[in-house]
């Protein structure tokens, strides 16, 4: 998600171990065991490499989080190198490492954390036969919704029985999310999603733009467009028999909660909205104070805090006013060679090619920063949507969330709904949940990859009863 990826923070660039080319040539194709440390802790990894024409896929288990075969991307092997990525919500997981025989040692980073990891490669073991998954208690079907624009693949639940059954849509955060919100392992919406259908809520959660079975680009596109899309899922419930079309309801989460606004204050036909997270503030406002809270987390000092934030506001300006794009990346650049300058000696040799390095980290920076959606996101202030809100909602945070901090975002949320006078609305915070509604020690986007695949106590049921209590009346 986007409002959960720091824009310029944190550039904490590791370097490789160094290795002998020794055996570089030999087929990596395998699996590979091993971990991964971050944040002081272990966590036990597999990588399973398959040729594939001149090149590998990859996929990763991660067993601790439940997370069995999520697919790789940009694999690549060049000599010793071994390189590969692992899309996920808090930021793009990347591996870098060399390989010396049988073991592959490495870099990771993703977002503010960053880590080290190991493989060596596993014997060959056959594999037990997998016991048949037991169905779940509702039927699962996949659909396809062609909208003007793009065509939406994903899955609808249905609970038991003929209906008419209130829905709901998720709206996931931003970046290029799929159906089910996946972060390192950790399924958001597909645990939701079970939760409401086992309790009588039929749930529609489709793949982004360019993700999976849907069709499009979600980096060309904005929340404008993310709205339209969240449109056409509730028209497409409309059709359907088993749904009871006065009570559809959207739940967006990050910037889903910005989304679902946009469009329940475009129809009537969306009956009340969740916003898990939701902004109350710009974009602009929500990564300086993001910066701020990640960057403290991450151990940045006061003054490497303040030079990020610096920067932050010459590159808004620049995507706001389309000038000083050679002046932005030369600073970009520079604040990228300064993070290398200040590593320790022995990891600034270990980096073969340094100007490569800052080369491509500058070139992504600036492809985010000139996307349309963050030209969109950047000044949009969520209080015009909210404010044209009539349906009910239910606005949760977490009071460890260091992406979408409670305290500000709750304080505008209230103050715009105070502002236009409505009332209905409930706002409840959960103490120890982090932006994803895991019990986190500390919110820190590093403790993502180590913490229990599952939600705060409480949080699915307050979902369950806050619904129950919308369609009450209707019964």
């Amino acid at each position: 998600m986007r409002i959960s990826r720091p824009l310029i923070a944190l550039v904490i660039l590791c370097g490789l171990p160094a290795a002998s080319a020794a055996g570089a040539q030999d087929a990596v194709a395998g699996r590979w065991e091993g971990a991964l440390a971050i944040a002081g802790m272990r966590l036990g990894i597999a990588v399973v490499f398959t040729a594939e024409g001149a090149g590998y896929q990859a996929s990763i288990d991660i067993p601790q989080q439940g997370a069995m075969g999520l697919s790789l991307t940009a694999v690549r092997v060049d000599g010793p190198k071994v390189h590969f990525e692992l899309p996920a919500g808090p930021g793009l997981a990347v591996f870098d490492g060399e390989r010396l025989g049988d073991v592959i040692k490495g870099t990771f980073t993703q977002g503010g954390a960053a880590g080290t990891f190991e493989l060596a490669r596993a014997a060959a073991v056959p594999a037990a036969p997998a016991a048949p998954p037991t169905p779940p208690p509702y039927k699962e079907e996949e659909v396809s919704i062609q909208t003007p624009a793009v065509k939406l693949g994903g899955t609808l639940t249905l609970p038991q029985g003929a209906g008419p059954h209130p829905a709901v849509v998720l709206i996931t955060g931003s970046g290029a999310e799929n159906r089910d919100e996946e972060v390192f392992g950790f399924k958001i919406f597909r645990l939701v999603a079970d939760h409401l259908t086992r309790n009588g809520i039929a749930v529609l959660r489709c793949d982004d733009r360019g993700v999976g079975a849907s069709s499009g680009s979600t980096a060309q596109s904005t929340s404008l467009d993310f709205a339209d899309d969240a449109l056409a899922q509730v028209a497409y419930l409309r059709t359907r028999p088993e749904i009871d079309k006065a009570h559809i309801g959207l739940l967006g989460h990050s910037e889903g909660g910005l989304i679902a606004p946009i469009a329940a204050s475009r129809s009537t036909d969306v009956a009340f909205i969740i916003l898990m997270s939701g902004p109350g503030l710009t974009g602009a406002e929500i990564m300086l104070a993001q910066s701020e809270t990640v960057g403290r987390a991450a151990g940045m000092t006061d003054d490497q805090i303040k030079k990020n934030q610096v920067l932050q506001r010459q590159l808004f300006e620049t995507v706001r006013t389309g000038k000083g794009w050679d002046e932005a990346t030369a600073a970009v650049k520079a604040a990228i060679k300064a993070a290398i300058d200040a590593l320790p000696e022995t990891q600034r040799q270990a980096i073969k090619d340094p100007e490569a390095i800052i080369q491509r980290q500058t070139d992504a920076q600036i492809a985010a920063v000139k996307s349309p959606w963050m030209k969109f996101f950047l000044d949009f202030d969520p209080a015009t949507a909210l404010a044209k809100v009539r349906c009910p909602v239910l606005a949760t945070f977490g009071e460890r969330d260091l992406q979408v901090p409670t305290a500000p975002n709750r304080a505008a949320m209230e103050k715009t709904f105070a502002a236009s006078g409505f009332k209905n609305y409930r706002i409840e915070a959960f103490p120890r949940a982090n932006h994803l509604y895991q019990d986190a020690p500390t919110g820190s986007v590093a403790e993502y990859a180590t913490l229990k695949k599952e939600f705060v106590p409480g949080f699915l049921d307050l979902l369950v009863s806050w619904i129950q209590q919308q369609i009450a009346p209707a019964k």
